[in-house]
């Protein structure tokens, strides 16, 4: 039986003290982020959420008495003006398709083809509703508006000439019941497209 010299039995010691410690702080957080605001979560905000995000994210959606049952198909258009001052309409680009391709056999898919451009929408409409909203009701619904804006814009490029505008819509379609559920579902897809937006100079930045 081999016996381990005084040393390396303490470098152990301490290697398990201090991973057994990162453990409980790492289950401390998820605890923290899943469970009801309190005074401690509050305070503790900013390092639970650098723990917990983007690669450990808890929700309960998946056990609500009505989890979510539809599929949502954003794309994306921009409008550019080239040097000749001709406006140019360009194609929708399905980025959700995008993302589900990148996905699609991938036995580890990227965090930010599964959650970005979702998140991204679900925010806007936990702001704007799910109706036709032209203006953004408060800062919310500001950020919300720029932060589609900016995914949309590094997804489409400047399509060869200067982006001035950037439209998105979306595709939703109610996601079937079981053949043995007397539940009606209308299953047509619901498109909702937004209205342009402008580009500002800022939100050029870094676009190819």
């Amino acid at each position: 039986m081999r016996v381990w010299s005084k040393p390396a039995r303490v470098v152990l010691v301490v290697a398990g003290v201090g991973l057994g410690a990162c453990v409980l702080a790492f289950l401390g957080a998820l605890f923290l982020h899943v469970a009801p605001a309190n005074s401690v979560s509050k305070q503790y905000r900013a390092q639970v959420d650098w723990v917990v995000y983007p690669e450990f994210e808890q929700n309960w959606k998946l056990f609500a008495p009505d989890p979510l049952q539809r599929n949502v198909a954003v794309d994306a258009r921009v409008q550019t003006v080239g040097p000749d001052g001709t406006v140019v309409t360009g194609e929708w680009r399905g980025l959700s398709a995008e993302d589900w391709a990148a996905i699609r056999h991938d036995p580890a898919p990227s965090h930010l083809d599964q959650n970005l451009l979702r998140r991204a929408w679900d925010f806007y409409e936990s702001t704007h509703g799910e109706g036709d909203a032209q203006a953004a009701p408060g800062s919310r619904g500001q950020l919300a508006e720029r932060y589609l804006e900016r995914i949309a814009l590094q997804r489409t490029g400047t399509g060869g000439g200067r982006v001035i505008q950037v439209q998105l819509r979306a595709t939703v379609t109610a996601v079937a019941p079981p053949a043995w559920s007397r539940e009606q579902v209308d299953t047509a897809p619901h498109v909702r497209e937004l209205p342009w937006w402008p580009v500002q100079d800022a939100d050029r930045e870094g676009l190819s």
